[in-house]
């Protein structure tokens, strides 16, 4: 199961760095998950200061 950001995201680009697999990126107001990559590791959700990234 893919994670996915919602739109709590604040835009602060944290989550980005810790995806081991590359697969988040900068959207128009928010980071997204390309889902199709997402290991589901939850590493994005455990640095995320308003807990936006959630299991699809």
């Amino acid at each position: 199961m893919a994670y996915k950001i919602t739109d709590a995201c604040i835009n602060c680009g944290a989550c980005e760095p810790e995806c081991p697999v590359s697969v988040i990126s900068a959207g128009d107001s928010i980071y997204v998950i390309d889902a199709d990559g997402c290991i589901d590791c939850g590493a994005c959700a455990n640095v995320c200061p308003v807990d936006a990234p959630i299991p699809e």
